[in-house]
């Protein structure tokens, strides 16, 4: 006969993701405010634009929920990635895309990428409940020691 399995509580080895990570459901948490697309110049001095769709997937990329992962570290390849984004908007170069399409997997910016980094978006109700909790001020616990102080009721 067989013998009967642990109850999942008392197992050694529970085989957590070490870079699992839970990302609060977009409209839950306020967005971060990213940094603003850099200032360019072109040969003769002259400012040049941001195409309206690199601008668009900037304001985007900070809006999502992935925006609670990236570290200041980071920047410096979403700067790249929205250069990329530019070159390919105004030139339609499809050379561009498998350097924009391997520098997203970077940044968790497809599904398919989030389920690579182990990154998972929160759905449903319990993400609009915890969306509501993170607004709330934290409320303070009581101080075990002064409840001690009192004594014990009988």
């Amino acid at each position: 006969m067989a013998p009967i399995p642990k109850h999942p509580s008392k197992r050694q080895r529970r085989n957590k993701t070490p870079g699992h990570a839970i990302l609060p459901a977009e409209g839950t948490v306020t967005p971060i405010k990213g940094p603003p697309l850099p200032k360019r110049r072109d040969e003769d001095g002259e400012l040049v634009p941001w195409h309206e769709m690199t601008e668009a997937f900037w304001t985007d990329t900070w809006a999502s929920p992935m925006a609670h992962e990236f570290v200041k570290a980071d920047h410096h390849g979403l700067f790249l990635l929205a250069d990329l984004f530019d070159q390919y908007w105004w030139t339609r170069n499809a050379q561009l895309l498998p350097e924009i399409r391997l520098q997203r997997q970077a940044f968790g910016l497809t599904p398919i990428d989030r389920r690579r980094l182990q990154w998972e978006v929160e759905r449903g109700e319990s993400a609009a409940a915890k969306g509501k909790r993170r607004a709330e001020p934290k409320k303070r616990r009581r101080d075990p020691a002064k409840v001690l102080e009192g004594g014990f009721a009988s």
